[in-house]
């Protein structure tokens, strides 16, 4: 356990960029692995869950390498060439991984251990055992569908049609990965839209894919089987899910004016500066361009007096992972924020509905937890006022960088019970904000 309080500072001021998209991280990784030839990918997110995927390809038969300036160089074996694995593949805290290898083994003949830690290791995997059984693939979990789990791939896989019960960007890339390697066409059907990267990117290495939108919004995303994926030049944008923390530590300390640079704005990722925008909050972006496919900017964020909102729950998709730092923001607003269609946060890294509920309310917050999300009662601007007790992150990175912006805008402070957490996404989130404070001992 390593503990730490994060204590008030003076405004907030500097630039910073923000380490590269996880998502696209993630599937830079993997697609770069199954295209013959050599891809290199610049700002890639070193963090523990993306490691994991590198290792993972690597024990396949992939050649991933970090050159000395960053630059990471990928030497592909193709779509249907991965390697039988020798050692059980260790997913670590990362979902991501675990979810998308999964797809991409199931239409593999190659048999798989997926192991992790104990936070991983409580979370559901049906929702992608499910499809991927109908294309053929033998999965044998623990109880509940969880890890650690055997995966035996399918040869040949079977293409399936897939309407997503949930809106799942992990569910849907799954599968789309399985049909990679499956002759014929798989379709998934996507009720709600949720983040497009692997379609994107799918698109960018060359495979067939298909994206048709019907009238009530429905996509209809279907993928060409026996791929032939062409290496790439990757250069991944910043990831908005990080930049959220400093968005909002930017919005609440009084006297703050940030520059986020080169952070991705996907419209399917970027809810989150739509609801802080909606709650009063100045955030403009300068310079906005695109980068390999992906629209950026850089983000100037204020300090800004917030309001309560009702949140849409139709962006909840766009945001999933962001809503525990808005859940700070909105301990701070004046008036009442309601969130709702929020289920799946229950099964995260934890259960961030309750965890956050906690959290807010020890350090001062009044929150009252609802089946599927919270209704903040805001402070008006008013520090919180923190807490002698210490927040228990439950190995959750997410919760641990929430609170500890929580603790920039309370009075005495706030604990957490360990910032260990914190590297599965964002290894050098503790020095930023160091940086970016008044005083050395600021915090």
């Amino acid at each position: 356990m390593r503990p730490r309080r994060f204590r008030p500072t003076g405004p907030l001021k500097g630039r910073l960029r923000v380490p590269g998209d996880k998502s696209i991280s993630h599937r830079a990784i993997m697609l770069s692995a199954l295209a013959v030839g050599e891809s290199r990918i610049s700002g890639l997110l070193e963090g523990e869950d993306v490691l994991a995927t590198a290792a993972a390809m690597r024990s396949m038969g992939a050649h991933v390498e970090r050159q000395r300036d960053g630059t990471w160089v990928v030497n592909g074996v193709g779509v249907g060439a991965l390697l039988q694995p020798e050692a059980p593949l260790d997913m670590g805290n990362s979902g991501t991984s675990t979810r998308l290898l999964m797809g991409l083994l199931a239409s593999h003949p190659l048999q798989a251990t997926f192991v992790g830690d104990a936070s991983l290791s409580k979370r559901p995997m049906g929702r992608v055992i499910e499809p991927l059984s109908q294309m053929g693939a033998d999965v044998t979990a623990s109880v509940g569908g969880r890890l650690p789990l055997i995966l035996r791939g399918a040869s040949p896989a079977v293409p399936i049609s897939y309407r997503l019960p949930v809106a799942s960007a992990q569910v849907k890339s799954a599968i789309l990965l399985a049909g990679l390697n499956t002759p014929g066409r798989t379709t998934v059907i996507e009720p709600v839209p949720t983040r497009d990267h692997s379609e994107r990117m799918l698109r960018g290495f060359g495979a067939d894919l298909s994206v048709d939108v019907e009238a009530d919004g429905t996509r209809v995303i279907t993928v060409a089987g026996d791929a032939e994926l062409r290496p790439q030049l990757i250069d991944v944008p910043g990831d908005p899910s990080s930049a959220a923390f400093f968005l909002v530590a930017g919005l609440i300390v009084p006297g703050s004016d940030l520059v986020i640079e080169n952070v991705g704005l996907n419209a399917t990722r970027a809810g989150v500066i739509e609801v802080l925008r909606a709650m009063g909050g100045s955030i403009e972006e300068l310079g906005r361009r695109e980068v390999g496919g992906e629209p950026v900017a850089d983000l100037r964020v204020r300090h800004s007096t917030l309001s309560g909102i009702e949140v849409d729950p139709a962006l909840a998709p766009s945001m999933i992972d962001e809503f525990p730092v808005l859940f700070v923001a909105a301990a701070l607003a004046q008036g009442t924020t309601i969130t709702t269609g929020l289920e799946e946060l229950r099964v995260k890294e934890s259960d961030r509905i309750a965890v956050m509920a906690a959290a807010l309310q020890a350090a001062g917050a009044r929150v009252e937890e609802r089946a599927d999300g919270l209704g903040i009662h805001g402070s008006g601007g008013d520090l919180l006022t923190g807490t002698e007790a210490t927040v228990e992150t439950h190995l959750d990175h997410r919760i641990a960088m929430s609170m500890a912006v929580a603790g920039l805008a309370s009075r005495a402070g706030v604990e957490i019970d360990d910032t260990r957490p914190i590297a599965t996404s964002f290894p050098a989130f503790e020095t930023m904000l160091a940086q970016l404070a008044p005083e050395e001992d600021a915090l």
